[in-house]
This record gives structure tokens, C-alpha cells and sequence, in this order.
């Protein structure tokens, strides 16, 4: 076994002795090294952005929503006590939702509002931690004065608010007249401004404290639902289906991962894909091992003829060209595998400095309404995508390396 890798070795190395590697196995080896790279660059990023959709997702909305199938839920300070006594259930604040148009005499736009407690929602979502003007806590500090109402950055910018401005807000649940339903409308004072960095949210929510919801809304002591905040977040389904089997008819509670489920599978199979797509760069570079083999087997037929001679087995002649083989794969995987951490971990810098000299934006925020690069290596990606390359590396050598052993000495020696 010892001499076959050694020879193997051996025919890596170029003829001529200046060079220590000669240029098809440097080839080969770039070939292998550049799939590698490429996949775990690839799947870094894609991974950073799935990540960062789910800390943003997580971020503004609860792990759980608890609502009532007949309507508003009732009674709601003992349903969120109960709620809050279940195992795995770290906090829980009641919400009213509903659908609104803000108008500020200029532009309308329709908006999503939402009426929450200010103390209890902190302790489940992140939303004070994404306000960039004013805070949460004026929606509570605005009694007996023009209510306060928070919005977000790009729902500002459209309408063109500032902190400070007041804004009509239209429901077109209001008041039964003699002409028909009139739309009801209450003037609030924009309080706070919110940046969670998803375009969705920032442009079509709008919060109100819940008493000024239930109020304006003519709702009554009553709310839409329960917010939760879980213990672990990937193991939200099974809290559901226990919440629903505690509370029972008419409540049903819905997880983070069924209402952004279109979005979630949409990643994941993206992702797949583009594994699979990537996958093929190292499959061209397998034919250019398998190529590489060939032109040696070709070029070393009598190096082959006298070691059969010498009374080499084919199996002796087999490994050596899959030791050739697979040291190709092997070493490109690993210069592949280091070039592509680099490049993944210290990728925001790189993007930073290539649209610097070039001018060009590759990454555009106002587009991608991300505050920085996202790009996150996952070990287990990495083991995967260098297995696969030496796996791939390795069926690229049989058949080249089969072929070799079945030469015949004295048909190897003829044309010599």
C-alpha cells in the first residue's frame, strides 16, 4: 500500500523538476477548489439571510397567537394568567388587531393597527428595541391629550410624518346613521417611529396602547387575541396543540411557523436548490479529475507495462491512480473549504471594498431593507459540502483508474 501512494504522488509532479506540480493536477485541483468555495459561500449567505428573516420575524411578531374562533376574546386578563401557568410559556400580553387608513389630508394609506400594552408587550417582542425615534412607553404617557400612535420608518416616509406630526385615523367600522355606516375618525400625535428592517412591516403597522384600541375601535373590554413568547422556538407546534387541548373550543392557537410557513419553505427549497445547482460545479470538476487520470494513464502506459512485469496485480495498479485521484479532490477540498470560510466570514467587509473601488452596489439596503450583509457558516454545512466533494472526487477516479489496471503488459510494451 505504501509504494502505490507513493507513486501516485509521484505522477502529480511536473517533469520538468523547476516545478513542483504540473499543470493539468494544478487545474484539477483549482477546478474542485473553486466548487467548494462557491457552495459554502453560497449557502453562508443563504443561510445569514433565512437567519436574519427569522430573528426579524421572531422579533416583531409573538412565537404564538392565541385567538378566539368566534370573535374577540373575552375575559382575556385570566386567559393570559392561565397561559402564562403553562409549561414553556414565557410571557404573554393581549393584542387587538385591525384594519385602519391613515390619512393626513394629502395621502392615505392603508395600515395595519395594532393596540397593545405597552409594559407586557416588551416582555414579548422586540419592537422597543426597534424604535429609532420617540419611545413605546408615550403611547401610555398621552392620557387626557391627543392619543400617541407609533408607526414605522417607511410608512413615515410615505406619508410624509415626522415625530411629532398628527395623522387622521380612519376605521370604516363606525358609527349606523340614517345615511348608513359612517366611517369613524380620530386624530392622533405620531409618538414613536420603528425600524425592524423588513420592508412589510415598516411601511403598514401602526400601534396604539390597547385602551386607546378598544376605545376608538368600539371594542369593549374585550381583545383579539393572545401574544406568547415560548421558552424554545422550534418547538412552537407542540406547545400549540397543548394550548388548544387546555383551552379548548372556541380557541385555537397558531405558532410562528404555520403563519410565515409560505415564506420559511420557500427558503429551505431555495436553499436545496441551490445546493443541488452548486453541486454540479464540483461534478465538472470531478470530469476534470477523471480527465487529468486519463492523460496520465495515457502518458505513463509503460510505466504501467513494466510494473505489471515486475508482477504489480491490477488491484496494486488501480490504487494507485485513485490515490492520484482523490489526492486531487482531497487537496482542492481543503483549499476550497479554507478560501471559502474566509471569504464567508469577512464577506461584508469584501462586498464593502469591491462596490468602493468599483462604484458599483452590490448590495443595495434600500432594496434588500437589511442593515448589514448577513452571512453565517454552519459546521455541519461544511462537513457536508467536503464529503461530498471527496465522495464525488473519488467516483471520478474509478473508471480511469479501472482502465489502467486492465492494460496488458506485452500491449503496453509493443509501441514502445
Amino acid at each position: 500500500m505504501p509504494f502505490e501512494l507513493l507513486i501516485g504522488l509521484r505522477y502529480l509532479k511536473a517533469k520538468r523538476k523547476s516545478t513542483f506540480i504540473s499543470l493539468i493536477t494544478l487545474i484539477s485541483v483549482a477546478g474542485v477548489a473553486l466548487g467548494v468555495m462557491a457552495l459554502i459561500i453560497v449557502l453562508a449567505v443563504m443561510t445569514g439571510f433565512e437567519e436574519d428573516l427569522k430573528d426579524k420575524i421572531l422579533g416583531t411578531n409573538a412565537h404564538i397567537v392565541v385567538l378566539d374562533g368566534l370573535g374577540a376574546v373575552q375575559d382575556y386578563p385570566q386567559v393570559v394568567k392561565k397561559l402564562e401557568g403553562m409549561d414553556g410559556v414565557v410571557a404573554a400580553t393581549p393584542f387587538i388587531y385591525n384594519q385602519v387608513m391613515l390619512s393626513t389630508g394629502r395621502t392615505v394609506s392603508g395600515v395595519v393597527l395594532r393596540g397593545i400594552e405597552v409594559q407586557t408587550d416588551a416582555k414579548v417582542t422586540n419592537l422597543h428595541k426597534s424604535m429609532v425615534e420617540g419611545s413605546l412607553d408615550s403611547l401610555d404617557a398621552e392620557v387626557g391629550k391627543t392619543p400617541g400612535v407609533v408607526i414605522g420608518k417607511e410608512l413615515a416616509k410615505n406619508l410624509g410624518l415626522i415625530l411629532g406630526d398628527t395623522v387622521d385615523v380612519i376605521s370604516p367600522m363606525g358609527n349606523i346613521t340614517p345615511l348608513g355606516m359612517m366611517p369613524k375618525l380620530n386624530r392622533f400625535r405620531i409618538t414613536g417611529i420603528f425600524n425592524t428592517g423588513m420592508f412589510e412591516y415598516d411601511s403598514t403597522l401602526a400601534y396604539v396602547s390597547l385602551k386607546e384600541a378598544q376605545q376608538f375601535l368600539g371594542l369593549g373590554d374585550v381583545v383579539t387575541g393572545i401574544q406568547l413568547k415560548v421558552r424554545d422556538v422550534y418547538k412552537t407546534g407542540e406547545l400549540a396543540q397543548a394550548i388548544d387541548k387546555e383551552l379548548g373550543p372556541p380557541y385555537h392557537a397558531r405558532d410562528w411557523m404555520q403563519m410565515n410557513k409560505n415564506i420559511l419553505f420557500a427558503l429551505k427549497t431555495e436553499k436545496s436548490v441551490m445546493f443541488i445547482i452548486l453541486t454540479l460545479i464540483v461534478l465538472v470538476a470531478a470530469f476534470g479529475i477523471a480527465s487529468t487520470l486519463f492523460m496520465v494513464v495515457m502518458e505513463k502506459t509503460r510505466d504501467i507495462a513494466i510494473l505489471k512485469s515486475m508482477g504489480a496485480t491490477s488491484r496494486s495498479i488501480m490504487r494507485i491512480f485513485v490515490f492520484e485521484g482523490v489526492i486531487i479532490g482531497v487537496l482542492g477540498t481543503i483549499i476550497g473549504v479554507l478560501g471559502g470560510l474566509l471569504v464567508a466570514l469577512n464577506l461584508e467587509p469584501i462586498v464593502g471594498a469591491i462596490q468602493k473601488v468599483t462604484g458599483f452596489e452590490l448590495f443595495s439596503k434600500d432594496i434588500y431593507y437589511l442593515d448589514h450583509f448577513p452571512s453565517q457558516v454552519i459546521p455541519s454545512d461544511v462537513v457536508l459540502i467536503s464529503v461530498t466533494a471527496v465522495i464525488i472526487s473519488f467516483a471520478a477516479t474509478l473508471y480511469p483508474s479501472w482502465a489502467a489496471s486492465r492494460m496488458a503488459p506485452a500491449e503496453a510494451l509493443r509501441y514502445e
